[in-house]
């Protein structure tokens, strides 16, 4: 055994001890946690042992935080001056296409710099890079190129592939585990860019608290999260939503959201078409105003009404 194995055994032996014996990790051996498993330093079986025996303990803030910090030295991209967040690592198996894509574009022609980042390797429908493709558009394959993106469009998705391989293989172990681990969590704090504010799905609504608690030990100061369509920061518009807003020096509020249309249960349109505007579908567009004004609420800038003004005004020649 090498000395990074017999350091991490002790972690996975804390979470592992049993009833009245075992205990979260603190926020620092998180953290050194995932500097290991990021390094490649532990063996492969306890890698499986330790993300399981988190998953099964129940996620805990302080614990997540540390995962976070440590894949932030890594993930980490500096001078892109971003002004929204926007992780994207749904794996919902009712998704179709990622209506949300085209609402972080508008924000982002708008004036506001988003960056998204992700994974979509378990979801079924269009991926956000497929998305990207069916408007003539590509992802980001380094920071240069994502640097370029926000520069000419005000938008740039970056796979987290590209931020840290090393992170990518971890998430890739569901198709082994069949089961999330806290690592998918993590990920949608990573918050490489270090914007001000974010906007975050889960699917899951005991999350929320999860992230919440995560965004005040992580300093951020605006971070908005809601349960989205398949865990994607997606407003349905058919049905009242309720939005979880944390504000550094404010703390938390609720947003309760009101539902913007009827319930449509037809086929979806063609997604470039309506980005062009060559067709048109009420709650399809109600669907990506509804989630620009989630962006617009996470950075203090609108709601519905501006968020309405923004989509009637964006420019199909991205």
């Amino acid at each position: 055994m090498t000395a990074a194995e017999a350091i991490f055994a002790g972690y996975v032996q804390t979470l592992g001890r049993g009833p009245g014996r075992s205990r979260a990790l603190t926020r620092a051996e998180a953290e050194d946690a995932m500097r290991l498993l990021l390094e490649g330093s532990v063996d492969p079986r306890q890698v499986g042992a330790f993300l399981m025996l988190l998953r099964y303990r129940g996620e805990d803030p302080g614990e997540i935080a540390g995962l976070v910090t440590a894949a932030r030295a890594r993930a980490r991209l500096t001078g892109l001056d971003v002004a929204l967040d926007w992780p994207s690592y749904g794996a919902g198996k009712s998704r179709g296409a990622p209506w949300f894509l085209l609402a972080a574009l508008t924000l982002g022609q708008a004036g506001h710099r988003v960056l998204m980042h992700g994974s979509n390797d378990h979801a079924t429908g269009m991926s956000v890079a497929g998305g990207l493709r069916a408007l003539g558009l590509h992802q980001a394959g380094s920071a240069a190129e994502a640097r370029d993106g926000l520069d000419t469009r005000g938008f740039a998705y970056v796979p987290v592939a590209t931020l840290c391989p090393a992170f990518a293989e971890l998430l890739g172990l569901r198709r082994l585990f069949g089961l999330r681990s806290p690592i998918n969590t993590a990920a949608r704090l990573l918050n490489p860019a270090d914007a001000p504010a974010g906007v975050d799905g889960v699917f899951h609504p005991p999350y929320i608290e999860t992230h919440l608690a995560c965004a005040e030990l992580l300093g951020r100061q605006s971070l908005l999260v809601l349960k989205g369509g398949g865990g994607e920061a997606e407003r349905n518009p058919a049905k009242p939503v309720t939005a979880h807003l944390w504000l550094r020096g404010e703390g938390r509020a609720t947003l309760e959201l009101p539902a913007l249309c009827a319930p449509d249960p037809g086929p979806e349109p063609d997604f470039a078409a309506i980005w062009r505007g060559a067709a048109r579908h009420q709650a399809i567009e109600a669907r990506i105003t509804g989630t620009i004004a989630l962006g617009l609420q996470a950075m203090g800038r609108g709601g519905d009404a501006t968020a309405q003004t923004l989509w009637e005004r964006r420019s199909p020649d991205c």
